[in-house]
C-alpha cells in the first residue's frame, strides 16, 4: 500500500443543496487532513482522499547565492510571485565567477545546503547561472543533477552508460520523500528582466490549458536525430486531446527544410540540431517547452559553438534541457518526449515533466520555471446524491483504476467500479454507490507511484 505521508487534496462527500460549490470545498481541503462527516444521525458519511496531481509552491527551495546581486533580485521576484514560503529561501556561499566548480567545493556547498534544507521540500530552484556544472576528476555533471543525487562519477562520463534515475516516468509527487533526491532546475536568466519575463510566462501558464502545436522533428543531422523513433506515432495517439496538436516533422532529407519556422502556437518543440537559425520567426505559449539534442546544449554560456539550452528561453520558452559535456547521443540522457508530454497533461509541473522523462540525467542541465503548469488541477472526488463522481485530468495513460467499498462492519473490500484510462484529459467519472454504502469506507486503487507498472492502494478514505 502506498501511504508515505500523501495528504489529501479534495473531499469526497456526502453534498446537499445547501453545501457550498464543490470548488470551495477542495479549497478548503487543502488546508489539511479531512475527517469524516456525520449525517444527524450520527451515521459516518463516505470521505476520501485523491492523490496530487503535482508539486506546489510549499514543496520548493530557492537556492540563492548570497551577496551576488542578480540571483538575489531573481530569488526575490520568484518567491514574490510564486508564495514561496520564507524558510524555503536558502542562502549560501556561492564561487559564481566561473561557469564551473569543483568536486570538492561542491560537496561543501551542497552541505551547506542541505544543512538549511526544510526537511518536507521536495524539489530546488537555483538563481544563479554560474556556475552551471560541476566538475570531477574524469567528468562533469549538471549542478542541477548534482543538487539532486550528488556528485558521482557514475552519473557522468562521457560517452559511457550513466547511472538511470529512479525518478524516471515515474507517478511520485514528493520526490524527497519517496526517493530521498530533489530534482533541481536553473531559472536560466541572465539578466533581472530576463527572469521577470520567464517568471511572468510561467504565471500566464497556470492552469491555462492552451490550445496549440507540438512539432517533433527529425533532422537530416541523423546522429542528433535518434530520439525519432519516438515521434512519428505520437500525434495519433494524442489526436484526442482537446487543444493539442502534436505534428512529426520528417526532415531527414538534406533538401528538406530543417526548422519549424512562422509559428505562433508552439507548446512543444523537440529537435536534433547543433544550432537553429530560424528560431526567431516562432512564438512560444506560455508553459511551452523546447529542447535540442546537441552535446553541449547545458555548456554555458557558449555551448562551445553550439545553441544552449538558454537560447530557447531568450526566445520565449520556459524550460529546456541540455548537456553540460560531451554525452554521446544516447537518447535515455535526453527528455523522451512521449514521457514529458504525458507527465505534463496530467498536470505535473514543468520540472516534474522533464525530470521523469530523462532516464540519464546526470549530464544533464534543467533550465526554466519549474513550477510551470500549463495544466494545473485539483483532482476531485464528491458525493452527489448516491453517485460517487471523480473529476480530474491525472489518470495514466493505458492503465486501470478502481474504486472500492468496504460496507461498515466488514472486513472485506468490493469492487464498485473500474475505469481504462485513454489520454490525460479531463475526466467525469460517474459510479453509482450501494445501499450499504453509508458509513463504509472507499479507497482508489491504480498504478504504484515509484513502480507504475504495479498495483497500490492510492488514496483510502
Amino acid at each position: 500500500m502506498y501511504n508515505q505521508g500523501m495528504p489529501p487534496v479534495a473531499a469526497c462527500r456526502r453534498r446537499t443543496a445547501r453545501d457550498r460549490p464543490w470548488w470551495s470545498a477542495l479549497a478548503a481541503a487543502l488546508l489539511g487532513t479531512l475527517s469524516p462527516v456525520a449525517d444527524a444521525a450520527g451515521t459516518a458519511l463516505l470521505t476520501l482522499t485523491l492523490p496530487r496531481a503535482s508539486l506546489q509552491a510549499v514543496d520548493l527551495a530557492v537556492l540563492v547565492a548570497e551577496g551576488d546581486a542578480l540571483s538575489e533580485a531573481v530569488a526575490l521576484a520568484y518567491q514574490q510571485a510564486r508564495g514561496i514560503p520564507a524558510a524555503n529561501i536558502i542562502r549560501v556561499p556561492v564561487p559564481t565567477g566561473s561557469d564551473s566548480i569543483s568536486d570538492s567545493d561542491f560537496a561543501t556547498l551542497k552541505t551547506a545546503i542541505d544543512a538549511q534544507m526544510p526537511a518536507g521540500v521536495q524539489a530546488s530552484l537555483v538563481t544563479w547561472t554560474q556556475p552551471s556544472r560541476v566538475q570531477g576528476a574524469g567528468c562533469a555533471m549538471g549542478i542541477t543533477s548534482a543538487l539532486a543525487f550528488g556528485y558521482n562519477p557514475v552519473l557522468c562520463g562521457g560517452c559511457a552508460r550513466t547511472q538511470a534515475s529512479a525518478y524516471f516516468d515515474t507517478d511520485t509527487t514528493r520526490p524527497w520523500t519517496d526517493l530521498r533526491l530533489r530534482p533541481a532546475m536553473m531559472l536560466g536568466a541572465a539578466t533581472l528582466e530576463q527572469a521577470q519575463a520567464l517568471i511572468a510566462r510561467g504565471l500566464a501558464a497556470e492552469g491555462s490549458v492552451p490550445t496549440g502545436t507540438g512539432w517533433l522533428v527529425r533532422t537530416a543531422d541523423a546522429a542528433r536525430s535518434v530520439r525519432w523513433t519516438d515521434y512519428p506515432a505520437l500525434p495519433s495517439q494524442w489526436s484526442a486531446v482537446p487543444g493539442l496538436s502534436l505534428r512529426y516533422l520528417d526532415a531527414s532529407a538534406a533538401t528538406s527544410p530543417q526548422e519549424v519556422t512562422g509559428q505562433a502556437d508552439l507548446l512543444f518543440y523537440f529537435t536534433g540540431a547543433a544550432r537553429l537559425a530560424q528560431l526567431a520567426s516562432n512564438r512560444f505559449l506560455p508553459g511551452a517547452v523546447a529542447d535540442h539534442l546537441t552535446s553541449f546544449g547545458g555548456f554555458l554560456p557558449g555551448g562551445k559553438g553550439q545553441m544552449t539550452a538558454t537560447a530557447w528561453l531568450a526566445a520565449g520558452a520556459t524550460a529546456s534541457y541540455g548537456t553540460v559535456e560531451e554525452p554521446c547521443n544516447h537518447p535515455d540522457k535526453f527528455p523522451r518526449a512521449s514521457v514529458l508530454i504525458e507527465h505534463y497533461l496530467r498536470g505535473a509541473t514543468v520540472l516534474e515533466a522533464y525530470w521523469k522523462s530523462v532516464a540519464w540525467p546526470g549530464q544533464g542541465l534543467f533550465v526554466g520555471d519549474p513550477l510551470a503548469r500549463p495544466w494545473a488541477h485539483t483532482p476531485a472526488a464528491t458525493v452527489e446524491g448516491d453517485v460517487l463522481v471523480v473529476r480530474t485530468r491525472s489518470l495514466r495513460r493505458l492503465t486501470t483504476y478502481q474504486v472500492q467499498l468496504q460496507p461498515a462492519g466488514s472486513s472485506q473490500w468490493r469492487l464498485l467500479d473500474s475505469l481504462s484510462a485513454g489520454q490525460p484529459r479531463p475526466v467525469v467519472w460517474r459510479i453509482p454507490l450501494p445501499a450499504d454504502a453509508a458509513g463504509g469506507r472507499l479507497r482508489w486503487l491504480g498504478p504504484c507511484p515509484l513502480r507504475p507498472v504495479d498495483r497500490c492502494v492510492l488514496a483510502e478514505g
